[in-house]
């Protein structure tokens, strides 16, 4: 593996972390592959552990390029500053796929919660939208939106600008989540479907919200966020991504 850090704004505190895997003579049939960008949850924040690197190596050790980008968060949260870092973020390892073994048209993005938002964003309003997203109890309604920091409540309604050209989009949620209830997945299910957008939603019914990986790994050590069949939702989450995009 190869990983580093890199600052894709002038924005010192604004990172973008890349997990890579080292060319080798035995993986020659995969020197570009397709890579996953994540965007932690937290709010607007800030950036959690939980769902950055640990979710990262994880599609690493399915063959996947991964990188976690710390966005603008907390005071720097109003849009459209966090947006820009995310089409930084794209337009970085755009930059840097041959030396990182990108396949630059197979690029996923996936968000959690208020990163989920940032993703949907970034499928929805970028300049440069990703091939894929891939969200986890994601913020999609402007009522929810209100749990994040107060800057960052002036983002534009996510909802109504879906359109037929939005990526298709993979989602995962709890019927339990009362942080970010499951209503915002269902409606998001519903506007996909209404443009002819293609998706796959999971609602698992227990757990709470910022689950992550649903295992004793990125459970902070809190019993309740260990679930083994929430947890089963990266295997799933996987299973689409080879479907959508074959590692060969």
């Amino acid at each position: 593996m190869i990983n580093g850090v890199v600052n894709p704004t002038a924005n010192e505190a604004v990172t973008l972390s890349y997990y890579v895997h080292e060319p080798s003579e035995k993986l020659i049939n995969v020197t570009q592959r397709p890579a996953v960008l994540v965007l932690p949850g937290g709010g607007y924040e800030h950036c959690s552990d939980r769902e950055s690197e640990p979710v990262a190596l994880a599609f690493l050790g399915a063959g996947y390029q991964a990188f976690v980008l710390r966005y603008s968060v907390g005071e720097q949260s109003a849009w459209p500053t966090p947006i820009g870092d995310a089409q930084a973020a794209l337009q970085t390892i755009t930059d840097n796929a041959e030396a990182w073994g990108v396949d630059t048209d197979r690029i996923v993005v996936a968000g959690f919660s208020a990163g989920g938002h940032l993703a949907a964003s970034l499928g929805v309003f970028g300049s440069v939208r990703p091939a894929r997203l891939l969200l986890v109890y994601p913020v999609v309604t402007t009522e929810t939106l209100q749990v994040c920091v107060e800057p960052s409540r002036n983002a534009p309604d996510l909802l109504e600008a879906i359109d037929a050209e939005t990526p298709p989009t993979f989602i995962v949620h709890t019927a339990e989540d009362r942080t970010v209830p499951v209503t915002d997945s269902l409606a998001l299910a519903e506007h996909l479907s209404a443009v002819g957008v293609p998706f796959e939603l999971h609602i698992f019914p227990s757990g709470a919200h910022g689950m992550a990986l649903g295992t004793a790994f990125t459970s902070t050590g809190r019993p309740e966020m260990v679930d083994p069949a929430f947890a089963q939702w990266f295997d799933l989450a996987v299973n689409w991504l080879h479907r959508e995009f074959p590692i060969v």
